[in-house]
């Protein structure tokens, strides 16, 4: 074959995209509840933005974009995360004017270039949320609340929540200098990324993957939060206690993201081997200014869709579908086939689902066409009928058939 999708791409096709439109609709529906509005910000921008907001020590920004210039000669970056984008809009379009919290959600395609394996493509899907203008707690909570019974109404099973928090500038470097004394002395064995990131941001290099097993007696951030930080993780702790969210605390949980400050968490869940973690988020309260725009706090999350999809899929919960059709318009002649096309707008018009032979088959091949789409009801027009002005309804559950006036289908589908 001349032409094959990308690698770390996929195709989702009709029986299988249908699952993906629930899992959608799912997040669109807690977002309402949740009093969360859309946005939706372009798939790419500039690459500026990714280094500043997500981070120049990141796997992200030194491994992972897909990045070009332009014909102006731009550098531009495919969006690997969806959180800088919308700081970036909430600062242009000075969203930050409206006296009340803004409280965003996104859906669509981030890229990142890294080996593709399950639940991780090059492209991917997140669903995100972000929340504006609130120091308080209980908007920390609300947003892993969100993510959590996004999890547990999808009916995935096993979801427990990691958090932990990485404090303020002023505890970080506190911290940074306990995590060096831990660090120095097996910095030969590191690998080379935590050799680079010991110099610029230790914190980053409790995220390696590769090294993991040698941090078990790392100290905790948790021993250097100033007062006002370890009240603000006490008092989210104490809400999600109350919303019974099952978490767990993880003092080692940094994130792969620079801009976190205070609260961070992780969502995991089991059914894809070795990669446990589903999403996650935190808050960032430096990186409204950091983008150019007023020093607004900001906390939110994302979760990978395909990853979702995949442990629904092992975990065997069942989701909707495909939908069945309401009605196949059959017609037995040509006068009628000419009809049955005005039946056909006039029935979709009205709401149902419709579809009709395009391939001039026999009866018996029509009727197996209906059956494979599922239909409910077969409606059969011939020549005759069509002088009579009616047209046979059949329920393909119950094999009842019934004679109605032609102008009487559309109520008859009721």
């Amino acid at each position: 074959m001349a032409f094959q999708k990308p690698t770390g791409t996929q195709d989702l096709l009709p029986g299988t995209v249908e699952k993906w439109q629930f899992i959608e609709e799912k997040a669109r529906d807690l977002c309402r509840r949740f009093n969360y509005g859309e946005i939706r910000t372009p798939i790419f921008e500039q690459t500026s933005l990714f280094e500043r907001g997500v981070g120049e020590t990141t796997d992200i920004v030194e491994k992972e974009m897909y990045s070009f210039q332009d014909k102006g000669e731009r550098w531009m970056t495919l969006r690997p995360e969806g959180t800088a984008g919308v700081v970036r809009s909430y600062v242009e379009n000075k969203l930050y004017g409206d006296p009340d919290l803004t409280k965003l959600y996104y859906i669509g395609p981030m890229f990142r270039y890294e080996r593709p394996q399950a639940g991780r493509q090059r492209q991917f899907h997140q669903f995100g949320v972000e929340a504006f203008g609130a120091t308080d707690p209980a908007i920390d909570a609300e947003v892993v609340a969100l993510g959590y019974q996004y999890c547990v109404e999808l009916g995935l099973k096993g979801v427990k929540v990691e958090i932990n928090s990485v404090g303020n500038p002023a505890s970080r470097a506190a911290y940074r200098d306990k995590l060096l004394a831990f660090l120095l002395p097996m910095k030969d064995t590191l690998c080379k990324d935590c050799q680079s990131r010991m110099e610029r941001n230790p914190l980053r290099v409790l995220d390696c993957k590769v090294d993991q097993d040698k941090f078990g007696g790392a100290p905790s951030i948790l021993d250097s939060l100033d007062e006002e930080c370890s009240t603000h993780f006490a008092k989210v702790q104490e809400l999600l206690t109350a919303m019974d969210i099952d978490y767990v605390i993880n003092h080692r949980l940094v994130r792969g993201l620079d801009y976190y400050t205070h609260t961070a968490f992780e969502y995991k869940a089991e059914g894809i081997g070795a990669i446990d973690t589903i999403g996650g988020g935190g808050r960032y309260n430096g990186l409204v200014a950091d983008v150019g725009g007023p020093d607004q706090p900001g906390i939110g999350m994302a979760l990978g869709l395909e990853r979702i999809a995949l442990i629904l899929e092992k975990q065997e919960v069942g989701l909707t579908a495909a939908k069945p059709l309401d009605v196949y318009l059959i017609s037995l002649g040509e006068a009628a086939d000419q009809e049955i096309s005005k039946l056909l707008f006039k029935v979709r018009k009205a709401g149902y689902s419709a579809e009709k032979d395009y391939l001039g088959r026999k009866m018996k091949a029509q009727m197996k066409s209906a059956d494979r789409m599922q239909a409910k009801y077969t409606a059969i027009l011939g020549d005759d009928e069509l002088e009579r002005g009616e047209i046979a309804l059949k329920s393909m559950e119950s094999g009842e058939q019934r004679t109605i006036k032609l102008h009487e289908l559309v109520d008859a589908l009721k």
